[in-house]
């Protein structure tokens, strides 16, 4: 897949999953050599923040400050360098800062770095040292050493389970494929299905703008396209269900202020501006309520109570 739009994908992506919990910010410059973190996030205090658990694993990901890297390919040693380049001088600059006003800066108010990718080679993962926490982490997380707050996700070998399924969306070829038809299964009144479809949907108009568009490109183009026809649908659904429901609303409004001003007629002849103007008040009441009360009441009465 061409690089921009999969990149502008994922940093829209994580930024609206992330919102809901706390501070997303894309694109942050790194201070110094001119470089720019991905997806740079700050947890809200606990009493602020969404509901974590619905995102799964990127959730528990997101309890603590953390810096996002994704990567549409196979990441490079290189490039795992780099991501941790930033991250260092991100800690760093905020050193710098607590230094200056004389606070302190804890460990556990560093951001960590999550790399997320495809695949990553054996190699790789024993060139970092990168180890698993098969008791606290599933398959495909691998932790650097503690204090080099870095890990390394490597999306295809996620365990295929809901908890995962928000990560999975970022993998590729079948494991993406097999995320998108999840997402499809999902009810719809689900709180993250219709953001995440909104976000694909503007993926695929993107690759279809393309002047360049590969096998993979129009591979995902095909497999959204069933979902997003579906989704479109229920809309319309929708948008057709609440239009008969506002408008049996508004029928049954129109009835009850015919069944006022005939009753209004009825005790007291002409329809006047004083009468008129205590319709409104009227209708926010039961049929029986209105109707016993204008049976009852005399004309002050009711202009006593019910006049705006």
């Amino acid at each position: 897949m061409t690089r921009f739009p999969y990149d502008q994908f994922a940093k829209d992506y994580l930024k609206e999953l992330l919102a809901p919990l706390g501070e997303v910010e894309t694109s942050r410059n790194v201070p110094g050599e001119v470089r720019e973190i991905d997806v740079w996030f700050t947890p809200y205090p606990s009493a602020q923040r969404g509901d974590a658990v619905v995102l799964g694993l990127l959730g528990r990901f997101a309890a603590t400050p953390s810096i996002f890297e994704p990567f549409r390919n196979a990441v490079a040693p290189s490039q795992i360098r780099g991501c941790m380049g930033k991250l260092f001088d991100i800690h760093a600059n905020l050193q710098r800062q607590r230094q200056r006003d004389s606070s302190r800066l804890d460990e556990a108010d560093l951001p960590g770095l999550w790399i997320l990718s495809p695949t990553v080679s054996a190699t790789i993962l024993h060139g970092f040292k990168a180890d698993p926490d098969a008791d606290n982490w599933p398959t495909g997380v691998y932790f650097l050493g503690e204090y080099l707050k870095t890990a390394l996700v490597v999306i295809h070998q996620l365990p295929r389970t809901e908890e995962t399924l928000w990560l999975r969306i970022l993998g590729k070829g079948n494991v993406q494929k097999q995320a998108i038809n999840e997402i499809g299964t999902l009810p719809p009144n689900h709180p993250l299905r219709s953001n995440a479809l909104l976000l694909l949907s503007n993926l695929q108009a993107t690759l279809q703008a393309s002047q360049t568009i590969d096998r993979e490109d129009r591979e995902l183009v095909m497999e959204l396209s069933p979902l997003l026809l579906q989704w479109q649908e229920e809309a319309v659904q929708r948008g057709m269900q609440q239009g008969m429901q506002q408008g049996m609303q508004q029928g049954i409004r129109t009835e009850r202020r015919a069944n006022i001003e005939n009753l209004l007629r009825v005790r007291f002849g002409l329809l006047d501006e004083q009468l008129s103007g205590i319709i409104e008040p009227l209708l926010e009441l039961s049929p029986e309520e209105f109707t016993v009360l204008l049976l009852q009441l005399s004309r002050d009465e009711l202009l006593n109570r019910f006049a705006m």
